[in-house]
C-alpha cells in the first residue's frame, strides 16, 4: 500500500466536504477509498429568519474554510505534509430547498431550507399536476410558492439550485447537480437520467399566465450522472476553500450530491433491494426499488441514486436534534453537580450520550407507557404545519429513566415508522437495510431499536459515523478512476474497491422490540393528535422574554 503521506504530496488523494444541517465535514481519502486519511469539521446552526429556516451565503464560505483548514492541521499533524494539491473533490449537502440567483448570478432571496413547511398549497397542486407525489421542501415546490405569493423576485430568477449545487458552482464555475440531488429538485425519468420532459411542459403551461416567459429547463441545474466529470476546481474556488492560498487549482470535481446520494453510498446501498437510513438532524430511508410503486403515497418521495436508479424515500424533518437536546440537559446536570468519571475528569458529553444510550436498554419494551415526539420542525408525514416537541405520559406510565431514554430514542424513529409501513404495504421487499449517523456510535443500542422498528435486520459500518463527507469522497475517487478508464458501475465500484472487505456489524430484531416498537407506534400515531392541538394553542414565541 502506497504511503498516505506520498499520495497526499503527489496530489493524489480525494477531498469530500458535506454540510450537513448543523456541521460541515471534510474527508480525504487516498487511493485505497476505504480508508479515511484526514478530517475537519465546523460548527454550524439554521437560523429562522421571518418564519423561514436559513443558513447566510457568509456562513456557507466561513464554515467550509473552517472545516477545510480543520482537515488541513488534521493533514500536518498526522504525516507532517501540507495539502497543495488534490486528486479530485466532491461536494454534498442538505438535499432541497431553494437558492434563487438573478442572472448575474447574485442571491434573490435568503436560502430557504428543506426544514421550511410553508410550501402546502404548491405542493398540493403539483403533485395532482403531475401524478407523483411533490413534497414540501422540493426546490420546484419553493418556486412555485413563491410564483403563488406573487413574490417580487420572480420575474428576476436566472437559475436555481441546492446548496450543493451553489458551492459546486463557485468552485468551478459550472451549474450542474448531480442526478441524486437533481431528483430532490424536479422528477427524474431514470430511463434518460434527466428532468422529466413531458412534466417541465406541462409545468410551464401551469404557470404561463402567471410567470409569463417562465421556461423551466432554462432554469435548473444540468443533470450528471455519478462518475462523469462535472468541471475543475478554479483559481477562484481554490482561494474560496483556501484562503492561504497554500492550495492549488486544478483538481477534478465530481457531481455535486444531496446528502441522501451520499449516505447510500456510505453505505453500499445503492442496488435495488437496498437501503439505508441516515440519522442527523433529520431521518430518512432510502430503499432502491425494484419496479414503479403502484399508488402515489405522501408519505414517500420518489429520487434516485447517483447513479439514476429510482428509489422510494421517507424524510422526515426531526432525527436526533430533540435527542441531543435532552442530553444536553443531562450534561448540564453532570456538570453542574460535580460528576466525574472513574478517571477523575469531568463527564463529557458523549459519555453522557453513551451512559443514556446504554440505560434506554433497560427500558420495557413499550417504553413503559411513555412517548416522545422528536418535532421541531413541521413534519408532513405526521401533518404537522409546525415543530412542538412534546414528552406525554398517562398517571399509571412506567416513569424511569430507562423508559424515558427508551422513548427518545423511539421518537427518533416514530415518523420513520409510519411511512416503512406505507413501503411494506406496497410489498416492497429488502434484502439489506443499512444504517449511519452519529446516534449509531454508541454501539448496540440505536441500530436494536431502528432492527425492532423496522422488524428488519440493520448494519453498521466502522465508518458510520463519517458518513456523507467520506460518502462524496469516494464519489470524487469514483469520477477519478473513471478518468483514468475504469469501466465498472458504481455499485460494481463500491463493491470492489470500497466494501470488499469492509466489516458490516448486523443487529437481528428481537421480537420482544419489535411487539414493543408497535404498540409505542400504535399510541405514537394517536397521540399526534395532541401535538397538533399545542400548534394550534401554542404559538411560534410562546416562553421566549
Amino acid at each position: 500500500m502506497t504511503d498516505p503521506k506520498d499520495v497526499i504530496a503527489d496530489g493524489r488523494a480525494s477531498l469530500g466536504i458535506e454540510l450537513g444541517s448543523t456541521r460541515i465535514k471534510a474527508c480525504l481519502i487516498g487511493e485505497d477509498p476505504s480508508v479515511v486519511l484526514a478530517v475537519g469539521s465546523h460548527d454550524w446552526e439554521n437560523k429562522l429568519v421571518d418564519r423561514l429556516w436559513t443558513y447566510s451565503l457568509e456562513d456557507v464560505w466561513t464554515g467550509i474554510q473552517a472545516a477545510y483548514a480543520d482537515l488541513t492541521a488534521d493533514v500536518e499533524r498526522r504525516y507532517g505534509t501540507r495539502l497543495e494539491r488534490l486528486g479530485a473533490i466532491g461536494v454534498s449537502a442538505m438535499m432541497h430547498g431553494y437558492l434563487a440567483f438573478d442572472k448575474a448570478d447574485d442571491l434573490l432571496v435568503p436560502f430557504r431550507t428543506w426544514r421550511n413547511t410553508n410550501t402546502g398549497p404548491a405542493a398540493a397542486e403539483l403533485t395532482d399536476l403531475f401524478g407523483v407525489n411533490i413534497p414540501l421542501r422540493w426546490s420546484i415546490a419553493h418556486l412555485h410558492q413563491a410564483i403563488l405569493d406573487s413574490e417580487p423576485h420572480v420575474p428576476q430568477v436566472g437559475s436555481f439550485t441546492t446548496l450543493a449545487g451553489y458551492v459546486h458552482r463557485e468552485l468551478t464555475g459550472r451549474k450542474v447537480l448531480g442526478v441524486g440531488d437533481a431528483s430532490g429538485m424536479f422528477p427524474i425519468n431514470s430511463a434518460t437520467n434527466d428532468y422529466d420532459a413531458e412534466l417541465l411542459s406541462r409545468y410551464d403551461e401551469l404557470v404561463a399566465e402567471r410567470a409569463p416567459g417562465l421556461k423551466l429547463r432554462g432554469l435548473l441545474p444540468e443533470v450528471l450522472a455519478a462518475g462523469q466529470p462535472a468541471g475543475d476546481l478554479t483559481a477562484e474556488g481554490a482561494k474560496l476553500l483556501d484562503p492561504t492560498g497554500t492550495l492549488q487549482p486544478g483538481a477534478l470535481l465530481c457531481p455535486p450530491e444531496g446528502d441522501a446520494g451520499t449516505g447510500m453510498v456510505a453505505t453500499c446501498s445503492v442496488a435495488p433491494r437496498t437501503g439505508n437510513v441516515s440519522a442527523g438532524t433529520s431521518i430518512f430511508a432510502m430503499v432502491v426499488l425494484e419496479r414503479p410503486l403502484e399508488r402515489v403515497h405522501h408519505e414517500l418521495d420518489l429520487v434516485t441514486t447517483p447513479a439514476g436508479d429510482p428509489v422510494a424515500m421517507v424524510h422526515c424533518n426531526n432525527g436526533a436534534s430533540e435527542l441531543a437536546a435532552w442530553v444536553g440537559l443531562f450534561s448540564r446536570f453532570a456538570a453542574a453537580s460535580g460528576a466525574v468519571s472513574s478517571s477523575g475528569a469531568p463527564v463529557d458529553s458523549d459519555t453522557v450520550f453513551s451512559t443514556l444510550f446504554r440505560e434506554a436498554l433497560d427500558g420495557a419494551p413499550d417504553a413503559g407507557g411513555l412517548l416522545a415526539y422528536n418535532h421541531l420542525a413541521g413534519e408532513p408525514i405526521a401533518e404537522l404545519t409546525e415543530g412542538r416537541p412534546l414528552f406525554l405520559r398517562t398517571p399509571d406510565s412506567e416513569f424511569t429513566l430507562a423508559n424515558f431514554m427508551r422513548a427518545q430514542l423511539y421518537g427518533v424513529f416514530g415518523t420513520l415508522a409510519l411511512g416503512m409501513r406505507v413501503l411494506a404495504e406496497e410489498g416492497v421487499e429488502l434484502d439489506q437495510m443499512f444504517a449511519h449517523g452519529g446516534m449509531f456510535r454508541t454501539a448496540g443500542v440505536a441500530q436494536r431499536f431502528l432492527a425492532g422498528a423496522l422488524a428488519a435486520p440493520v448494519s453498521v459500518a466502522a465508518t458510520a459515523s463519517e458518513g456523507g463527507s467520506w460518502g462524496i469522497a469516494v464519489l470524487a475517487s469514483y469520477a477519478s478512476a473513471n478518468a483514468s478508464g475504469n469501466e465498472l458501475d458504481l455499485d460494481g465500484y463500491l463493491r470492489k474497491h470500497v466494501f470488499g472487505e469492509a466489516v458490516f456489524e448486523t443487529t437481528e430484531p428481537d421480537a420482544a422490540d419489535v411487539a414493543g416498537f408497535s404498540s409505542y407506534l400504535d399510541r405514537y400515531s394517536a397521540g399526534l393528535a395532541a401535538q397538533r392541538t399545542a400548534v394550534e394553542v401554542l404559538p411560534m414565541g410562546t416562553g421566549t422574554a
